[in-house]
């Protein structure tokens, strides 16, 4: 009798185990989704310095996004100095924000690539365009602002490319080469206020096997 209820108590714990993986499997509620559904964009800030360690973490994060052909087509300036700002965000409608933030990232992307062509790819590394910089660097500002989330500050992710107002002066101002494209400006901070996440969950978006 003894040996039985062993064994059924085993079964249970192995099978407890199971079941929970399977759940974890078909229902992820986890930290994942959970920042990813509570992203929003935050407009406001108190004005507080973030620390450099975070400023990393979040561009460590930023870099880890998926690039096509491995090119990392990104770089990020970090702003700190406020007394730039007008010069370098001349004409910016959102000039409030990256005055109330902590630290400003203007996102950049190469737009070329300079490797050998799939054509030849032990030959000589040519530069070319890049067709492909708009999906790296979108994916790296998402990550971007899932990281801002996870360190419980606030971002906005305004848009600087493609718009050549709000374009020339960000090149001027930080010395972009030819080549670079500031393709977004993230002021980032300490929200001052509550903000709430959009429920954007929509089935009439969804088609199975065809439109």
């Amino acid at each position: 009798m003894k040996k039985v209820i062993l064994m059924m108590a085993t079964a249970a714990v192995l099978f407890g185990g199971c079941c929970e993986k399977q759940c974890d499997t078909v229902n992820p509620t986890g930290a994942v989704m959970e920042n990813i559904l509570n992203r929003k964009s935050v407009r406001s800030y108190n004005g507080d310095t973030i620390p450099a360690a975070v400023v990393e973490d979040l561009l460590r994060a930023a870099m880890a996004a998926p690039t096509g052909m491995d090119i990392r087509p990104w770089s990020f300036v970090v702003l700190t100095d406020k007394s730039q700002y007008e010069t370098i965000f001349e004409g910016n409608g959102n000039m409030k924000k990256f005055m109330e933030s902590g630290v400003v990232i203007v996102v950049c992307a190469d737009t070329t690539v300079t490797r050998p062509t799939r054509e030849n790819p032990n030959g000589p590394a040519v530069t070319m365009p890049n067709p492909m910089w708009r999906d790296d660097i979108a994916a790296a500002t998402e990550n971007l602002l899932l990281a801002v989330e996870a360190h419980g500050l606030g971002a906005c992710w305004t848009a600087c490319y493609p718009f050549a107002n709000t374009m020339a002066p960000v090149r001027k101002g930080l010395g972009l080469p030819d080549n670079v494209v500031p393709y977004a400006v993230v002021p980032i901070g300490y929200p001052a206020g509550e903000n709430q996440p959009k429920d954007k969950w929509d089935t009439t978006r969804i088609h199975y096997d065809r439109w």
